[in-house]
């Protein structure tokens, strides 16, 4: 049985006495033993800040991008190794808003996902198709087309990693996914890696992002091969990131 997962992204927010309150608001409800895998992704100049807060705690920490080179003349760039002296688990790669906004393609995409996993971080590969591409009824071929980008490099790679399917046209919008589209989309990633490699397909942890609420995550997370959430702006309130996590602590229960 795979767990639940529960990811903020704190995108480009935040400020250190905010983010002290929010985590230690959430260290309040959330206990160290928690059932369901919880973190959050921080903007890279407060992780030092989010590494002293939350070791031991049961809430994990990562970044929201790595760079696709390890070191040398990359002004900006911040490396997986780097990300790693701070204790991150976790690097989000392929956000839709790095594809759109900085021309992240899906080859550089897959070398973020490499650079990732060499540095011993669990990348989070972010894939979903725009409102547009909905419409024209190419959702499958949208994500087929991502999912390959790293299957070329193997079934194998994704073993060590989480795929979160975010539909472009529900982040942050306040548009959800219908618990059967999200359903759907997962159940065809899952099918297009399991052509590779079955194993793997099973075991993949696979996250729904796109205005998950508390309201609406229980019934995200009922659906079989939902298996939590990439969470946007509800993941700055304390109130509503503890009640994702605890609809997913419920569904795991339930399943």
């Amino acid at each position: 049985m795979r767990s639940k997962v529960v990811v903020g992204n704190w995108k480009l927010n935040g400020s250190l006495a905010g983010n002290e309150n929010l985590l230690r608001a959430l260290l309040r409800e959330i206990p160290r033993d928690t059932p369901v895998a919880c973190a959050v992704c921080v903007p890279s100049p407060y992780l030092a800040q989010v590494q002293s807060l939350l070791t031991g705690s049961g809430i994990g920490w990562g970044s929201q991008d790595v760079s696709r080179y390890e070191q040398g003349a990359y002004t900006g760039e911040v490396s997986g190794r780097m990300l790693a002296e701070f204790g991150c688990r976790y690097a989000i790669v392929g956000h839709s808003e790095r594809r759109t906004l900085f021309g992240d393609t899906d080859a550089i995409v897959a070398e973020k996902y490499a650079r990732a996993r060499a540095a011993k971080l669990t990348p989070i590969f972010c894939v979903g198709e725009t409102l547009e591409e909905r419409e024209r009824n190419e959702t499958e071929k949208v994500l087929a087309r991502q999912v390959d980008a790293l299957l070329q490099g193997g079934a194998a790679q994704l073993g060590g990693g989480i795929v979160a399917y975010e539909p472009v046209w529900a982040i942050g919008t306040g548009r959800t996914a219908t618990s059967a589209q999200a359903q759907e989309a997962h159940a065809f990633i899952r099918g297009r890696i399991a052509a590779k490699d079955r194993e793997i397909a099973e075991k993949l942890p696979m996250l729904y992002g796109g205005s998950v609420k508390s309201s609406n995550a229980a019934e995200l997370f009922a659906m079989p091969d939902v298996d939590g959430g990439l969470v946007g702006g509800a993941s700055l309130v304390a109130e509503d990131f503890t009640g994702i996590w605890r609809a997913a602590r419920d569904a795991g229960k339930g399943k």
